[in-house]
């Protein structure tokens, strides 16, 4: 839509791995030499982690390309194989025919193949994508078959691309023996911000872009918040922010289209903007003066009330003492007391409240005749005039608790979907390095109007020493229907997010 208003041929962010559009920056470039060459000259099992979106697949589609002629590939795309199954690609991907062949025997024919080969000076690699959710047993007949050798030479290279759940898998007891084999690690960086607008503008040259630069340091600095480094993210919201600004008929991007694309994507920046810190602040600040307030009131509403009610008592010197005074009251709790009864008007708690008032003069009351006892009739209507006791007004916290209910019955659905061991994996929509309930709540809302709430799950994750917090939708038997799921995804969500299959 958009093309021939910046001059371009074809779409520069496009979410779909195409190798034209490689970005050699932020490690990418070393980690495909490193590869090449742990390839062809160094034996052992590689892995290359990063988190969702980092450019794991384009990387591997990058290999596939650079890997030098005496090299074969055999590349699976489907990593939730039965060990039978991967055993059966991999002899599809050397070209061995395998119809009605049992397993043990397609065991022997691949280590035959793989013998000719080495022979003809050939090797041969496997390349896993998606390895975090391959089944531990065909991670394990992996292991096996990179056991195969002629004399001292491995005739297999095993090269896994995964997510980071891939190292919580390796570092189980029982596969152990796979991680020792393991002799390098790559880990796939984020993208910094200066980096970022390299990266931008890069895509945009690879598209046919020959202008200057059209991203403002704002939009670049939001894209960064927002994708976290993560270049599918990155791409999301650049594609966006190119069609927001075709449709304002202008040819830089600005904050203000960057934030159409984040409302539209359903993301936020990393760090909200310092006046709704400060609206809050003010909020607050408001709601303590209003409490102070009322609170005042309640106070001088009781102390008018109580004057009158009986000025023979001996309470009497108290009420004088207010009515001189009325900051000195010494027992607070007393003011804000429950309605006075005709039981404490009753002449019977004079000793103790003379008592209490120790520093005013006592009248002798054996010398005069007891003040008469007021009428009920005359302590009902006392009551009445004393106002009831204000409902305290609800805290921050409390508030917060009643906001968030939907967010607290997700995260309880979450764990008890653990607790059952009924699902085997999920569809990760997005997660978060923290937990910001406010931001989810506002989702979970959107997905009770789409009448999604129910197939929405929340589960805690740890990130380093933080917690952080993955959504996920549904939960299905097996990995191969949460793929198949993925297809049904809501438009809404298939759009705004990448997503990958999470296993339990």
């Amino acid at each position: 839509m958009y093309l021939a208003h910046f001059g371009i041929t074809e779409h520069p962010f496009r979410i779909t791995p195409v190798t034209e559009f490689f970005f050699s920056g932020a490690n990418r470039g070393e980690i495909l030499e490193a590869l090449i060459y742990s390839i062809c000259e160094v034996e052992g099992i590689v892995k290359v982690s990063g988190e969702v979106g980092s450019g794991k697949t384009m990387l591997c589609r990058m290999l596939l390309e650079k890997l030098p002629e005496n090299v074969e590939s055999v590349y699976l795309a489907n990593p939730s194989l039965s060990r039978e199954e991967m055993l059966y690609a991999i002899a599809d991907g050397l070209g061995i025919t395998t119809t009605g062949e049992r397993v043990g025997v397609i065991m022997s024919m691949i280590q035959t193949k793989l013998e000719e080969m080495a022979n003809e000076g050939k090797r041969v690699v496997v390349l896993v994508d998606e390895a975090h959710a391959m089944p531990l047993d065909t991670l394990e007949e992996l292991r096996l078959l990179y056991n195969l050798q002629v004399g001292s030479s491995k005739l297999l290279q095993i090269v896994l691309f995964g997510q980071p759940e891939l190292n919580a898998k390796l570092d189980q007891p029982n596969m152990r023996q796979l991680k020792d084999r393991i002799v390098h690690h790559f880990n796939m960086q984020p993208l910094s911000r200066s980096i970022l607008e390299n990266y931008l503008m890069f895509r945009m040259r690879a598209a046919g872009y020959r202008g200057p630069n059209i991203f403002s340091s704002s939009a670049v600095k939001l894209i960064a918040d927002a994708s976290k480094g993560l270049m599918r993210r990155t791409n999301i919201l650049a594609d966006k922010a190119l069609l927001a600004a075709f449709v304002e008929d202008t040819y830089y991007i600005k904050d203000h289209h960057v934030r159409t694309a984040l409302r539209d994507s359903e993301l936020e920046p990393a760090h909200p903007p310092a006046r709704k810190a400060t609206l809050v602040a003010g909020v607050v600040i408001i709601l303590l003066l209003v409490f102070g307030l009322v609170t005042w009131w309640m106070l001088q509403q009781q102390t008018d009330s109580t004057a009158p009610l009986n000025p023979s008592n001996k309470n009497s010197s108290d009420i004088r003492r207010t009515e001189q005074n009325p900051f000195a009251v010494t027992n607070i709790s007393a003011v804000v007391a429950a309605p006075v009864t005709a039981q404490q008007t009753n002449s019977e708690n004079a000793p103790t409240a003379t008592a209490e008032t120790n520093q005013l003069p006592v009248e002798n009351t054996q010398t005069k005749p007891a003040a008469p006892t007021p009428k009920l009739e005359q302590v009902a209507s006392a009551n009445e005039a004393t106002p009831p006791p204000k409902k305290s007004i609800p805290t921050a916290s409390s508030a917060a608790l009643v906001k968030n209910i939907l967010f607290e019955q997700r995260m309880a659905a979450g764990k008890q979907l653990i607790k059952q061991k009924s699902a085997v994996a999920s569809i990760q929509l997005f997660y978060n390095e923290s937990i910001n309930a406010e931001r989810i709540e506002r989702f979970l809302s959107r997905a009770d109007k789409l009448g999604k709430l129910h197939e929405i799950y929340l589960l805690t994750v740890k990130f380093g020493s933080k917690d952080g917090l993955r959504v996920l939708y549904g939960a299905y038997p097996s990995v191969d229907a949460a793929r198949k799921a993925t297809n049904a995804l809501p438009k809404r969500y298939r759009e705004a997010f990448a997503t990958s299959i999470h296993i339990f």
